[in-house]
């Protein structure tokens, strides 16, 4: 697990896009995007967060991105390649991730409300729905409207450091 730079960003929005074909399972038509990230749209995200990879004999098998905003750590854009899926790659990421979450006390992680795969994980590592969903999204994510009324956030305190 490392952070990626730059030159990782063409692995990382093919995987991506990839992983987010599951969305057709679940997601009204019109609500998919294809792609679901550009190149550009990886760029801009980058200036906001630190985008994470899981790699094994070096293929990027897993992306997520940390992003500070306010008073908690927002974990975004968790993917995992098809391939890899159920095989720990994902809760290994955000494991990793939440090891390097410094100077607040909450991480959020917001998906699809339909979306049972990411909600499990979540729910597995000890992360608990929020109460208003909608409130907690609107006042941390810069996502579209349509992403906030179908999608829920989940929570976790993070316990105090002694670093």
């Amino acid at each position: 697990m490392r952070p990626l730079t730059a030159g990782d960003r063409d692995a990382a929005v093919g995987l991506i896009n990839v992983a987010a074909r599951w969305y057709r399972e679940f997601l009204p038509v019109e609500e998919l995007k294809d792609p679901e990230m550009t190149a550009e749209e990886w760029d801009g995200e980058a200036r906001r967060l630190t985008w994470y990879g899981a790699f094994e004999a070096g293929r990027l098998v897993g992306v997520m991105g940390l992003e500070y905003v306010r008073d908690v750590a927002l974990f975004r854009h968790g993917y995992v390649e098809p391939a890899d899926q159920h095989r720990g790659v994902g809760a290994g990421l955000r494991a990793f991730l939440e090891s390097q979450v410094r100077g607040v006390r909450r991480i959020i992680a917001g998906t699809y409300a339909r979306n049972y795969k990411a909600r499990g994980m979540l729910e597995k590592s000890g992360y608990r729905l929020v109460a208003d969903s909608e409130s907690v999204l609107r006042t941390y994510y810069a996502i579209p409207e349509s992403r906030i009324t179908s999608s829920v956030a989940y929570e976790k305190i993070v316990p105090a450091r002694a670093d």
